[in-house]
């Protein structure tokens, strides 16, 4: 949509810099209308963006994840598609953690890089409802699958049964995910505007900001930006701890009769402290960012701060490392993905060496299945796991 004069057209190069930092990367709309803003003739709104220190340390910051992102990423999924032993319930939610990151790295961070650096949206109408779109939707998944990989492991843990979860149904619940999180993230998409401003005949601006409508009193951006707080961060975060709690407690308190029980419960305590990183990491990162974004909500007095650009992008630098922490950590903290990494590099059909996570008595279950199987002369592969 393109505007040129008119109500919004309005202003001078102090409204204009405050309607780009208004609607700069994914802020949750206006907090009040273009044609309401001050106008200052004398006014000097500072922006540490512009300088070109700040930018190459933002480019570095910005290029930096993005590499990692799509190689750590990358390499999650092909060790999990690739690797036979690597299937599993467990891999594939975290191979769900690696595409939602890669999603982000791939659509979000090299266009929000642009943007930052450019000053106004300059990569037109559909990246401008897509990009933003794209990275609510990222998070949602991640959010989402975390939530249920605590929960199936808090039913198998504390309750002392194998997960019933079968691939088939793995899939079902990653597929469901993405499309609830598909439809939460739609007014990202839908409510949001691209127009042009002319101030004078020598100046046009493209802003790419959210537009959501206005009642009287309510503002709807808000009531939405607190809304998604509550679901992609306290809701779901507060079931994560309640459950990782739990199994904490349980594996603190475990008893081993025997040697074969004791390494089984090595390997549960260490895969269960790598999923609690993979959620904290994923905390830390993002509540920063959500704590900026709830008081820019609450009172607009803070998009008035003269650095207010400057740290809405360091927030959001610090955000997007979450998108390549995971494959760090797993490579780190988990023998089968460290293994599995290794054999991926070495180009090897197989890992040397996986380690299931199967308590004995299940063990012994697909012991006696294999001498069935190989007595009648069928082959037979044991599944394993993280």
């Amino acid at each position: 949509m393109g505007l040129m004069g008119g109500e919004k057209a309005t202003g001078n190069w102090t409204s204009l810099a405050k309607i780009d930092l208004y609607s700069r990367l994914n802020v949750p709309g206006l907090s009040k209308p273009y044609s309401d803003l001050p106008i200052d003739p004398k006014g000097d709104l500072k922006d540490s963006t512009n300088l070109v220190e700040v930018q190459i340390i933002l480019i570095c910051a910005y290029c930096a994840i993005i590499l990692l992102g799509l190689v750590g990423n990358s390499l999650v999924i092909h060790v999990v598609i690739k690797f036979k032993s690597m299937r599993t319930v467990t891999n594939f939610f975290i191979a769900n953690l690696a595409v939602a990151d890669l999603l982000v790295n791939t659509l979000c961070l090299p266009f929000t890089l642009v943007y930052t650096l450019l000053g106004e949206w300059k990569l037109g109408p559909v990246l401008c409802h897509l990009v933003p779109y794209a990275q609510g939707l990222a998070v949602q998944v991640s959010i989402v699958t975390l939530t249920v990989i605590a929960l199936d492991r808090h039913r198998c843990i504390v309750y002392h049964l194998e997960s019933k979860i079968s691939k088939k149904i793995s899939f079902l619940i990653i597929g469901v995910a993405w499309a609830g999180s598909a439809l939460l993230a739609c007014p990202l998409a839908i409510f949001r505007e691209y127009f042009s401003i002319e101030l004078n005949h020598d100046f046009k601006m493209v802003v790419c900001a959210e537009a959501w409508p206005r009642e009287s009193l309510v503002n709807y951006g808000t009531i939405y930006s607190v809304s998604m707080l509550l679901i992609q961060y306290v809701f779901p975060l507060v079931i994560i701890s309640y459950a990782y709690v739990r199994i904490w407690s349980k594996l603190k308190h475990h008893v081993s009769p025997g040697a074969g029980n004791d390494h089984y419960h090595q390997r549960r305590r260490k895969t269960t402290k790598m999923l609690v990183c993979v959620v904290v990491v994923f905390a830390v990162c993002w509540l920063p960012f959500h704590i900026f974004q709830l008081v820019s909500d609450i009172d607009s007095k803070v998009l008035d701060l003269q650095e207010y650009k400057l740290i809405y992008t360091l927030f959001h630098v610090i955000a997007m490392c979450s998108t390549f922490a995971n494959p760090l950590l797993y490579g780190w903290m988990n023998n089968n993905y460290r293994t599995a990494f290794l054999t991926a590099f070495r180009c090897e059909q197989q890992p040397d060496s996986i380690h299931p996570e199967v308590s004995p008595a299940l063990k012994a279950k697909k012991n006696l299945e294999v001498k069935e199987t190989t007595c009648n002369g069928l082959p037979f592969s044991q599944p394993t796991s993280v």
